[in-house]
């Protein structure tokens, strides 16, 4: 089995090439082969997976990569990145079926997927931090091209903005891999890359540059590259735009998982290497993140363009998942890790949704629809249902993770609870608000009484993801058991209390 992560990362890529080499029809089938046998990998490690031994890294893959600085390409999985790498399984093959119509370079525009495939799944699986930040970066290409090239009228400026805003905090992450990685160094004796021996490390803390101490800096200088592409207000901006301008597989993937990157980053790097940092930056953070939850919520309301009130939810959505990182309790951070694959389903359906009556109706206002749910039952059954999720109803996904994120909040701050339920409130609204705005009222526009309902190919996929909504509304236990021995490590993190003499010039 030491070979099935890597499988996972390079088979996608392999695919890739093949994409750019075959016909147009062919590279489609092509890619949703290669997304859907990693699918079936990812069902193999589901099984496979030990979760009582879920805070050890498991099925490790190392070879040799720049041996005299114990650079490796080394992969693993534990608990906090096993449901990420089935989450992105997941959703990829979902995000080519919604890209199924796609006529532009589709050769290129599958290769995109495939590549990012990759990159997405090597961040989640890399146990080494120059391979991880390998991946990172590389996850950021294929997206740009995505919405620059593929994308709606504004493209080129959604994706120029992406790109500069997430590639400048990219460099500050840069910057802190070779402190910590030198840091290394100056205490043992010996270069390591493995991000988990990076946890032991030590510092100075009455050292200090400019008033803050190297940990903090390392802190901030890792935080802001996360909180981009999480990203946390006020870092959202590029956020609507890429939402906006992005094709639907672009905005699935995007909504889905390249988010979670950001806190899957703050989870594996801010917390266990700078526990001193996280602890005094915590409150700082989740104030951020309460802000974002009513700002995201308020701003989605005020939208009259479908996709970006969805885009601006996610502003909102990812607040909460900020507020359980920073609350660091049993519920809070099992309800964080929840909610981050919950909102990559809910959220990626919505845009699903969005995404299929956009090509029928070519308009994404919601003046110009209104009654659709007499014209297309199947699409109104299934955008109420998917928002039933988003809002938290209980039953669903998305209640098991705002409930636990809500209750673990109120235990570390009440003040943090109060506005989290006011989030959840202000959710309900505007969801409701885009649901009476498409699907209710008269059937007034003569161009949507010639609409026709959700094909075959958009059920299928839709009912796989509404499984998955309903099976962890239910029962999440087997999810929340494969996470548990990994996140008992997180929430039992004290500040450090040893403290080593670090090089000034480090």
């Amino acid at each position: 089995m030491s070979t099935l992560l890597p499988w996972m990362v390079v088979l996608p890529a392999v695919a890739c090439l093949f994409c750019l080499a075959a016909p147009e029809r062919l590279s489609k089938v092509i890619a949703m082969g290669s997304s859907l046998a990693g699918l079936l990998l990812a069902g193999v490690l589901y099984t496979e997976f030990d979760a009582s031994n879920a805070a050890s890294m498991q099925f490790l893959y190392l070879a040799p990569w720049i041996s005299q600085y114990q650079i490796h390409f080394g992969l693993g999985i534990d608990g906090l990145s096993f449901p990420l790498v089935l989450l992105s399984k997941f959703m990829m093959p979902i995000a080519i079926a919604a890209s199924w119509n796609q006529t532009h370079r589709v050769r290129a525009f599958m290769a995109c997927f495939l590549l990012l495939d990759t990159a997405m799944t090597g961040t989640f699986l890399a146990t080494d931090i120059f391979l991880f930040y390998v991946f990172w970066e590389l996850a950021l290409i294929p997206m740009v091209l995505i919405v620059g090239v593929w994308g709606s009228s504004e493209r080129v400026y959604a994706a120029v903005k992406f790109f500069l805003i997430t590639f400048a905090g990219s460099l500050l992450m840069l910057v802190a891999i070779f402190w910590v990685f030198m840091a290394h160094q100056e205490q043992y004796g010996f270069y390591s890359a493995e991000i988990r021996s990076f946890y032991t490390l030590s510092w100075n803390h009455g050292l200090t540059y400019f008033g803050l101490t190297a940990p903090e800096w390392i802190f901030l200088a890792f935080a802001v590259a996360f909180c981009i592409k999480i990203p946390l207000f006020p870092l959202h901006t590029w956020l609507p735009d890429a939402h906006t301008q992005a094709p639907t597989g672009g905005s699935i993937l995007l909504a889905a998982v390249m988010l979670k990157m950001g806190t899957y980053g703050i989870l594996r790097f801010c917390v266990p290497i700078t526990p001193d940092a996280f602890h005094t930056f915590s409150p700082y953070l989740a104030a951020l993140a309460l802000v974002g939850i009513l700002y995201g919520a308020w701003v989605a309301f005020q939208q009259a363009d479908v996709k970006k009130l969805v885009a601006y939810s996610s502003v909102s959505h990812v607040g909460f998942i900020v507020l359980g990182i920073c609350a660091m309790n049993p519920e809070a951070l099992t309800g964080a890790m929840l909610q981050m694959v919950n909102h990559g389903l809910s959220t990626g359906a919505l845009f699903f949704l969005i995404g299929a009556l956009y090509e029928r109706r070519h308009s994404r206002q919601l003046s110009d629809f209104g009654g659709l749910a007499k014209q297309l039952p199947w699409f109104a059954f299934f955008l109420v249902f998917v928002s039933a999720s988003s809002m938290g109803v209980p039953g669903l996904n998305g209640f098991v993770g705002e409930f636990l994120i809500l209750l673990g909040s109120f235990k570390a701050n009440a003040i943090w609870g109060f506005v989290g339920v006011l989030g959840v409130i202000f959710a309900a609204v505007y969801m409701l608000w885009m649901l009476r705005g498409v699907l209710w009222g008269p059937l007034a526009s003569e161009e949507n009484k010639s609409l026709t309902d959700l094909n075959w190919r958009e059920t299928a996929c839709l009912t796989a993801v509404g499984i998955f909504i309903v099976w962890l509304g239910v029962y999440p236990k087997p999810f929340i058991d494969k996470m548990r021995a990994t996140l008992e490590a997180y929430w039992k993190q004290e500040p450090t209390i040893i403290t080593l003499k670090v090089d000034e010039n480090l």
